[in-house]
């Protein structure tokens, strides 16, 4: 329960308020010996001095890690189904073999044949955050690309991405964004609507290109999470409804400019178990089957959004048992419908490069408000106001997410306050951080750090009362490099037409 009157129902007070918090912080975030947070041996007080704040910071081995991790946990998780498929085919059919006639081929395939591994592939969700660099670390270990607007298309063709690693999402594609993806060579194009069929097929025609596509539907399966979050509800702008899906795919097929791959579907975001993905793969594979007799349904992509923590009361599962438990239920629904596991595909983004990221901010103010309670008691709530904002987080001001923050310039022994982290815009909902505990002593000048910040502020950072948006930098074996410049005044103002005559 709380233990402050306005502090919410799941924060506990912490026996410790400079401790990180297990999960918080990516894997190489620590504090050194003198009490200062430091990301792969460099301190807080050193990424301020030399760039500034607020500031995001990206700890590359453990973003790079998260990537590596998540393909050898699907792909492992994936064959060891498909042995264990195996060797119960092998021990049924030992078991009637007595019964088989002489010349049979009903043991032909023993113990000793090879399963059948259905492959896996990872696209990185690039709209968590992309950058030239990022784009390089994903490539490297292993993963596709998924982009979903021509810009994000650009920069991963310009990191180098090899175009036949990429995905193109979205609901509403330009026609501009469709030819320079065709022409490009992209990998698949992820239909989202009968028109873009069409369209789609035209510019594949147009380039001489068999252009390997999806159809994202809509399974009816969602995540519990924020309603903006869930895009698997019948009625929203994604994909199309499972009943539409032997039409569409008909569609699909009478265009030789096209081939198709398979079905596709996002159930959600912020998922910390395997239950939602694998009701939706069951789902998925009724259509899967119906849709073999027309031709080859070689994959099936269910899509992404596995959850990270924000707080110390967020408990997501590993993601090598999120990946068991959606390979299981997908061979166990392959295996009721009599069909072979097809190729799988999944497209992670907040849960590789979200731990992996922090904001530093610098505290500004710090003000005491009383607040009168239902009871006619009253308390104090906390506030420090930073020099960021919902111009680098929005997702609280959007979702009401939560999030945690530490001091990073230094350790205290001082009782722990509830405080609430302030951003410096002109909105009363410029809130960062909602409720956390800080040492009571935390005031002007401090350095403080958001963890989990990787995911959806930079990619969703404004510049709202005319704030450029903070540099972020990866840090990597005791040594700190920008990878996407911030911006200054002078940029902002360069934008402006109506400054030119002057």
């Amino acid at each position: 329960m709380a233990t402050h009157p306005l502090a919410p129902d799941w924060l506990a007070l912490p026996a410790d308020a400079n401790d990180l918090g297990d999960g918080l912080f990516s894997a190489n975030t620590e504090r050194d010996q003198y009490g200062q947070i430091q990301v792969a041996g460099v301190t807080a007080g050193e990424l301020v001095e030399t760039f500034g704040t607020p500031l995001y910071v990206v700890d590359e081995a453990d973003a790079r890690a998260r990537a590596a991790r998540t393909l050898a946990a699907f792909r492992s998780a994936v064959a060891a189904q498909a042995d264990s498929a195996a060797h119960a085919g092998s021990v049924a059919r030992a078991g009637s073999a007595a019964e088989a006639p002489a010349g049979s081929d009903s043991g032909a395939a023993g113990s000793g044949d090879t399963p059948r591994v259905p492959d896996v592939t990872i696209y990185y969700a690039a709209k968590a955050f992309l950058s030239a660099e990022v784009a390089r670390w994903m490539i490297d270990e292993g993963l596709n690309i998924d982009v979903c607007s021509g810009g994000e298309l650009a920069l991963a063709l310009a990191a180098g991405a090899p175009a036949a690693r990429l995905g193109f999402h979205g609901n509403n594609k330009s026609l501009a964004e469709i030819e320079r993806a065709v022409a490009a060579g992209i990998g698949t194009i992820v239909l989202d609507s009968l028109e873009e069929i069409e369209r789609v097929a035209e510019a594949s025609a147009r380039h001489g290109r068999r252009q390997g596509v999806r159809l994202r539907v809509n399974s009816g399966v969602h995540a519990h999470t924020h309603e903006f979050l869930a895009t698997s509800h019948e009625d929203q702008k994604f994909g199309l409804p499972l009943t539409d899906t032997a039409a569409a795919v008909a569609q699909i097929r009478s265009h030789d400019s096209l081939d198709f791959r398979g079905l596709h579907c996002h159930i959600g975001s912020q998922i910390f178990d395997a239950s939602g993905f694998g009701e939706s793969a069951a789902r998925l594979l009724v259509a899967h089957r119906e849709l073999l007799e027309g031709g080859p349904v070689p994959e099936l992509n269910l899509g992404g959004g596995f959850g990270i923590a924000y707080t110390t009361a967020d408990d997501p599962q590993p993601i090598e048992q999120i990946a068991a438990g959606i390979a299981d239920a997908v061979f166990r629904a392959a295996a009721d419908l009599g069909v072979e596991v097809p190729n799988l595909a999944f497209e992670p983004g907040r849960s590789i490069i979200g731990p992996a990221g922090m904001t530093l901010y610098t505290v500004g103010t710090r003000k005491d408000v009383q607040v009168a309670g239902d009871d006619g008691s009253s308390s104090v709530r906390r506030y420090l106001s930073v020099d960021g904002g919902m111009s680098d987080n929005a997702r609280p001001a959007l979702y009401g997410a939560d999030y945690s923050v530490r001091l990073a310039n230094r350790v205290s022994d001082a009782p722990a306050a509830l405080v609430r982290l302030a951003g410096k815009h002109c909105e009363s909902g410029d809130i960062v951080v909602n409720a956390d505990f800080l040492p009571g002593d935390a005031a002007s000048g401090d350095i403080v750090a958001v963890p989990a910040t990787g995911a959806y502020c930079w990619s969703l950072a404004s510049n709202y009362n005319y704030l450029g948006r903070p540099a972020v930098v990866a840090v990597v074996d005791g040594t700190a490099r920008v990878i996407v410049r911030g911006e200054t005044e002078a940029e902002l103002l360069a934008r402006d037409a109506g400054l030119d005559a002057r």
